[in-house]
């Protein structure tokens, strides 16, 4: 992965970061850049053809930080459908960076594994925020503030749609865990 980082955020740190939620994925053709956005909150795009992912961030971004997502299961009547307002509380600006990257990940491992890559948005959200809750213990909430039970947004096997997604052909290094004291 080539990867460019112009925020202040440590370079080395989000990179490691992307490499261990990368894996197993093969990744030695994509390009991510973490940048600044020019006034939005954040924002991500990826770019099938040359493999790139763009994560952008907003300086003005405080921290805990409450991302609505669309993680929840649609429900649907027989006129239109809707989904609960959930979301993912970030404690900083690297988790943020990460959910949308994971994000942009899946949409291209989406396209790599041969599927159609649109209309993809919830399946992408759920990805990131399996990782989020599950590596970093990022709370999901409704919008009562109540904590959102896992069945209600975690009810697919999202590696397996993704699974025919092109893997490393010799293993990455498993990172060392790091007590942080405070």
């Amino acid at each position: 992965m080539q990867f460019r980082n112009s925020t202040t955020l440590d370079t080395d740190r989000l990179y490691e970061q992307l490499l261990r939620h990368t894996h197993p994925y093969r990744h030695d053709q994509l390009r991510v850049s973490v940048r600044y956005s020019r006034g939005a909150d954040f924002s991500g795009s990826c770019y099938y053809a040359d493999s790139r992912i763009f994560v952008n961030i907003g300086r003005h971004v405080t921290y805990p930080y409450k991302m609505a997502t669309h993680v929840a299961k649609a429900t649907s009547n027989s006129t239109h459908w809707w989904r609960e307002h959930l979301t993912v509380t970030l404690a900083d600006a690297t988790q943020l960076v990460l959910f949308i990257y994971l994000h942009e990940l899946f949409h291209y491992l989406v396209k790599r594994a041969g599927r159609n890559p649109r209309r993809k948005e919830a399946m992408c959200d759920r990805f990131a925020a399996r990782i989020l809750v599950d590596q970093y213990r990022c709370p999901i909430r409704r919008r009562s503030g109540a904590a959102a039970p896992r069945e209600m947004w975690d009810f697919k096997d999202l590696d397996a749609f993704v699974g025919a997604a092109p893997k490393q052909s010799r293993p990455t290094p498993r990172p060392i865990p790091v007590r942080v004291h405070s």
